[in-house]
């Protein structure tokens, strides 16, 4: 069948906001069109050449970052903070494993979330789910709960200001290896966690004095005194994602310049439907989530449907099972896909599946079920004698209380109100994340 960016609106969709001023809609969508593209094509292609390797046990994946990014919380503070933590945390992973480490923040674009429910109710009064900012509004308010194609704008211009400054820390001396003691964040230097990263600080200070002493210096070196930091995010609302669609003028294909990676949530990923449509025909490396409910044959039907040409770096499935269906479900769909000979990169996503509820009401995550969920994963690939590619983390830079457990800051249910302060789903902190990357760094090299 032919494909053209917007020949999803022929198919079935899910997960998508009703506007009530379509004139509005379309305007936006033709001014959103007419505005440069967030990321290049060429930048594209280096992250699937990237990906490929990581496919091949080369590199290794790390993707990580806000469940739903948010316009009140937006400001420079929390970005850098995410910044560092992504270096600490591809500074554990790639001394430790002796791979490169490719790094994709879930940011820039973050702003679309599926609800498993199109209405939420409270004390009786009855609304449309809060479905992200580049919707509608999270205050339970009949007018902030309207979907706005307005929002579409304002998140362009947030992700474009977010790009610019990821791109500064990234070229401007931020990610320089001599650096690497300023990378810390305050709330993590005192802990036992903040002194383990001190420690592989001055062991990687110790190998930067010895390569100074050969003449390799950051001043000559590229590498070691900048990084790359590609973007990424679910492809939820195609409006959005068809307005941001550009013709490549070297190659003649379209891909999606809001981001550098997309991918297909689990309750979008429908063969017959827009989202599996849209995605066929851009040529970004993409990516879909693959849970327990995923049949094998239907993962084979997706995998040929997304990557047709069996092409290595194009599509990176994303396990998200739950620590306690991973061991039963998993084998079969990766032993399946083993032996059809398909080039996918696989990563786990140890956060979707292991949403609970505390004894206090909030919306939380075990960081023990986290763990098991990684360890379980990498064990079944050893197992099999195929690659475990990477890992996609919901994370923050910042020092807040929405999962319970780890030995690093050992949240309780009771503390959890002390800073909840996620858009949607719970995510790790910066301490969290950072104890998980030391684990998953043993794990790697024990495996």
């Amino acid at each position: 069948m032919s494909w053209t960016p917007s020949s999803w609106r022929d198919f079935p969709i899910k997960q998508q906001p009703t506007y009530q001023d379509k004139e509005q809609l379309k305007k936006v969508e033709e001014k959103l069109n007419s505005y440069p593209p967030l990321i290049f094509a060429g930048e594209a292609r280096r992250l699937k050449e990237k990906l490929a390797a990581a496919g091949r046990g080369e590199a290794f994946l790390l993707q990580g970052g806000d469940c739903a990014e948010s316009f009140s919380e937006f400001n420079t503070k929390s970005i850098k903070n995410l910044f560092k933590l992504m270096l600490q945390m591809n500074m554990v992973l790639m001394y430790s494993t002796g791979k490169p480490v490719i790094k994709v923040g879930r940011i820039a674009g973050q702003f679309a979330k599926p609800r498993s429910s199109d209405f939420e109710e409270i004390d009786g009064v009855k609304l449309p789910s809060y479905r992200g900012d580049i919707i509608n509004g999270i205050e339970f308010d009949k007018d902030a709960r309207i979907p706005n194609p307005d929002n579409m704008i304002q998140a362009y211009n947030q992700a474009a200001s977010t790009l610019n400054l990821l791109r500064a820390f990234s070229r401007g001396g931020l990610a320089d290896l001599n650096k690497v003691h300023q990378w810390n964040l305050e709330f993590i230097k005192d802990n036992p966690l903040g002194k383990k990263y001190n420690e592989l600080s001055v062991k990687i200070d110790r190998s930067m004095k010895f390569m100074a002493a050969c003449g390799l210096t950051s001043d000559i070196v590229p590498q070691l005194h900048q990084t790359t930091l590609y973007t990424s995010h679910e492809a939820l609302l195609l409006n959005y994602e068809e307005a941001l669609t550009r013709k490549d003028s070297e190659t003649g294909d379209y891909y999606d310049c809001s981001a550098h990676m997309l991918w297909i949530g689990d309750r979008t990923r429908d063969l017959n439907e827009a989202h599996i449509e849209y995605f066929r025909g851009i040529k970004n490396p993409i990516g879909c989530k693959v849970g327990p409910t995923m049949g094998e044959d239907e993962l084979i039907e997706l995998i040929d449907a997304l990557n047709p040409d069996n092409e290595e770096g194009r599509l990176n499935l994303i396990v998200r099972m739950g620590a306690s269906k991973i061991a039963e479900a998993f084998p079969p769909l990766l032993k399946k896909v083993r032996d059809a000979g398909k080039n996918v990169v696989w990563t786990i996503d140890p956060m979707h599946g292991n949403v609970e509820k505390s004894s206090t009401g909030f919306k939380t995550r075990n960081f023990d079920n986290i763990l098991s969920e990684v360890e379980q994963f990498f064990n079944i690939h050893k197992e099999m004698g195929t690659v475990a590619a990477g890992i996609h983390l919901e994370m923050t830079g910042n020092d807040v209380t929405e999962c319970t457990g780890s030995t690093s800051c050992a949240i309780t249910d009771e503390g959890l109100a002390s800073r909840y302060h996620t858009q949607c789903d719970p995510r790790l902190n910066a301490s969290q994340a950072l104890e998980l990357s030391f684990m998953l760094s043993d794990t790697i090299t024990e495996s």
